[in-house]
């Protein structure tokens, strides 16, 4: 009996961005899903009930929430010969933590940047390039973060990448510029058809951006 593999998703998350792109990594096809998060679906809340989020991969019936528990899956799950997380456990746990770092630290700076003006604004948009230097020493000369291949922190930090030309244009500054080796490590992700496929057109984004920002500033 033919996988039957769902992914409930919303084309700006770069939680979504992340699932998608460990799917296509491992060559697994699926049917995406664009959620209207203003009117979600009833199967996205029967899927999430706890949280109500994107994104969820849904695989013959059964749910799995949350992005990085959803690319440890998948990983565990499909293409066993080419994981995406590395077996010596000291590098596992590596790789989780700047994971998690994308996650409590990067996501939060990014959303002041997105949602401030002025000082405050400033200030964030500093704090994020400050975040982008710390990856960088990390990178060091590696051509990834998992060293020679890529892996599971590129895939998780990319699609947070992909935001930085929207973020710059928003507080004026081109904020690629300060992180010279992050930006060839980005444009070495981006040539992956994995990662290429999985990233939204950068006008588009910033588009979305834009009027998301005005609908806020308006309540």
């Amino acid at each position: 009996m033919a996988e039957e593999v769902i992914l409930l998703d919303f084309w700006p998350s770069p939680f979504g961005m992340r699932a998608r792109i460990a799917l296509r990594e491992k060559g697994v096809e699926f049917d995406m899903r664009e959620e209207d998060l203003s009117n979600k679906s009833p199967l996205l809340l029967k899927m999430n009930p706890v949280h109500k989020k994107i994104p969820v991969l849904i695989h013959n019936g059964k749910p799995v929430c949350e992005s990085l528990l959803i690319v440890q899956y998948i990983d565990e799950t499909w293409g066993h010969e080419s994981p995406l997380l590395p077996s010596n456990p000291y590098e596992r746990a590596r790789v989780r933590f700047w994971a998690d770092y994308a996650d409590k630290k990067m996501y939060q700076v990014a959303r002041t940047v997105f949602l401030s003006m002025g000082e405050v604004q400033e200030a964030a948009k500093k704090e994020y390039i400050e975040c982008l230097k710390v990856l960088e020493g990390e990178l060091g000369d590696e051509a990834y973060f998992g060293g020679e291949r890529f892996g599971y922190a590129d895939l998780s930090l990319i699609p947070f990448y992909s935001w930085l030309d929207a973020l710059g244009k928003l507080a004026d500054s081109s904020i690629v510029e300060e992180c010279p080796k992050l930006a060839a490590w980005a444009k070495r992700c981006m040539q992956r058809e994995s990662v290429a496929k999985s990233l939204p057109d950068q006008h588009k984004l910033y588009d979305y951006i834009i009027e998301s920002r005005k609908e806020l500033q308006a309540k």
